[in-house]
């Protein structure tokens, strides 16, 4: 149990289709909300129509509430991470565009530098080929997305894309963090 004056933090990531983002950290021990949103364009209140466009600038994000006495932030990026391709601009999978860009959007300085060491820790490390390339920003404006967005994965498990690309994600960061999912891996929004 966590203590109850220990502060809620919040971290914005973006590495492809929110939907996937969403899906993977809930029922994640220590999460207390995921919402599905947009970051880091221009214009006020972008519809996900507009944020397909890739002319708002906008990038697909996950904005997740955690109890950094569960969980650590370095251990969201871990997450993060595994779950996504860094070394490839503007694009993960079949989605591409810049809404589809690797970013992390930090809320505070010691964010920043978790964010900055772990890419260098990457980088030195030899496990990908290619150079990282996630963007690191001070998070801007950040918009919610539209209700249907929400947990989407949860309400669409049959959907195609959901089957062919959500699925696979969720059941690697499973596998890879089975110790961080909480018993009961259903979390609402």
């Amino acid at each position: 149990m966590s203590d109850n004056s220990a502060p809620i933090e919040t971290a914005t990531l973006g590495g492809g289709c929110f939907w996937c983002l969403d899906a993977v950290y809930r029922g994640i021990r220590g999460v207390t909300k995921v919402e599905s949103g947009y970051a880091g364009g221009t214009g006020e209140h972008p519809t996900y129509e507009q944020v397909c466009t890739g002319r708002t600038g906008h990038a697909e994000v996950a904005r997740i509430t955690f109890d950094p006495a569960q969980i650590s932030y370095r251990e969201l990026l871990d997450i993060f991470f595994v779950i996504h391709d860094p070394t490839t601009l503007n694009r993960q999978g079949a989605d591409s565009g810049t809404q589809y860009r690797s970013v992390i959007f930090f809320h505070s300085r010691e964010q920043r530098e978790t964010a900055d060491a772990i890419i260098r820790e990457l980088e030195a490390s030899g496990r990908y080929d290619a150079k990282i390339v996630t963007e690191v920003s001070e998070l801007p404006a950040y918009f919610s997305a539209e209700a249907y967005h929400q947990d989407y994965f949860a309400k669409n498990p049959g959907q195609g894309y959901c089957r062919a690309v959500v699925a696979p994600k969720v059941a690697k960061a499973r596998k890879a963090f089975f110790e961080k999912y909480a018993s009961s891996s259903v979390l609402s929004s």
